[in-house]
């Protein structure tokens, strides 16, 4: 299989790793616990307000939490093309970067069963974890990557049409059911296909309803990041402006549609199709939103604080699924019990949160200084 054309590496974009600098960002934030704050201050609409963003919706809807999983697979597709055309530029080979592209498929899955098990008593086997879910999909769109766009919109369009009809055949007392959280095919194939590993205790359900199958969907959203990459490589140093946005209106709208017809719900936590639409189009207006600053208008001073994390984003995600405990007993032990009371013990959790979030950055900066970029 040859590429469609030899493309020439292109300047890189600081907008896209100003955006996944915003995606991390939020990812990291988690440790403000904004949900505790607002729990301490019950009827303080400002603090509800931030803890509702800040975690995931029950089930039906979007909060600006879940736009993090989705705005990272995007990102995978739009750097790939950047990618693809950076190593062809080096003069490597179709069958060396389809082996790269495998190998980063297993290790993004293994790092993400990794991660998930660190606090079990053995190896927790499960894959609906953000790095394991991009894992398992990559292959397929590295693929894509080396076709014309019409491919990648007809494997949009078969992804989410077969996977519609994979759900909605599935029995269930009432076509509502066929999106109920642990009666649908996903759980289904996760009770069989998880209980092929070893394990403490058998596996049910997951308590969020996560489900492995999502990847499918999931590798929909890296589809879309594709095309947006193409078209800023494409049209670079212009910004399609005018395409991005009309793709975000579109895949808004669309899955707004889906959802208010009684089609298909917006559920992140089984990514419906229709969630892939709607977060897609989210993903496109971010991605339009940080060009507009960033590339159109050259502002670039204020985003550095992002890129640093931007640019480290595996690094990011790491220091922030490994690090957290160790930071916080560190603080505690040498600064003492009550050291972030300081605005009184409603904002602790906000107060040590931030010390640990700014204590993440130093690091990455720290990295970002020494050009120490952890690469997979």
């Amino acid at each position: 299989m040859q590429a469609a054309s030899q493309p020439s590496p292109v300047a890189r974009n600081v907008a896209v790793d100003t955006y996944r600098g915003f995606v991390m960002l939020l990812m990291m934030a988690e440790v403000l616990q904004l949900a505790r704050v607002a729990q301490a201050l019950p009827g303080n609409w400002f603090w509800s307000f931030l803890a509702y963003h800040q975690t995931h919706v029950d089930w039906a809807g979007c909060s600006l939490h879940d736009t993090i999983q989705p705005g990272f697979s995007f990102l995978v597709g739009v750097a790939l093309p950047y990618s693809i055309s950076r190593r062809l530029a080096k003069g490597a080979t179709f069958r060396g970067m389809l082996g790269h592209a495998l190998w980063r498929s297993l290790l993004l899955s293994a790092l993400g069963i990794f991660l998930r098990s660190t606090h079990s008593p053995r190896t927790y086997f499960t894959f609906e974890d953000t790095l394991t879910q991009i894992g398992l999909g990559y292959p397929f769109l590295f693929l894509l990557g080396f076709r014309p766009p019409r491919w990648q919109w007809t494997a949009l369009a078969a992804i989410l049409t077969g996977y519609w009809v994979a759900w909605a055949l599935y029995p269930a007392p009432g076509f509502a059911a066929h999106w109920s959280e642990f009666s649908n095919v996903g759980n289904a194939f996760d009770q069989w296909f998880l209980n092929l590993f070893p394990r403490t205790t058998p596996f049910v359900a997951n308590s969020g309803g996560y489900l492995t199958l999502s990847f499918i969907p999931t590798l929909g959203t890296m589809i879309l990041g594709l095309a947006a990459g193409r078209w800023l490589r494409a049209c670079a140093p212009r910004i399609p402006m005018k395409r991005l946005l009309v793709a975000g209106i579109v895949g808004i709208a669309s899955g707004l549609l889906l959802h208010l017809a009684g089609v298909c719900p917006i559920v992140k936590r089984i990514w419906t199709p229709s969630w892939t639409l709607f977060s897609g189009g989210l993903c496109f207006l971010f991605l339009a939103g940080f060009c507009w600053v960033v590339e159109v208008k050259g502002y670039r001073k204020w985003a550095f604080p992002l890129v640093v994390i931007g640019m480290n984003s595996i690094a990011a995600y790491l220091i922030a699924h490994l690090f957290e405990r160790f930071i916080m007993d560190s603080f505690r032990i040498h600064l003492g019990p009550y050291a972030f009371q300081v605005f009184g013990p409603a904002l602790e959790p906000l107060m040590r949160g931030a010390a640990v979030l700014l204590t993440y950055w130093l690091i990455l900066f720290w990295m970002y200084r020494r050009k120490l970029f952890l690469r997979v």
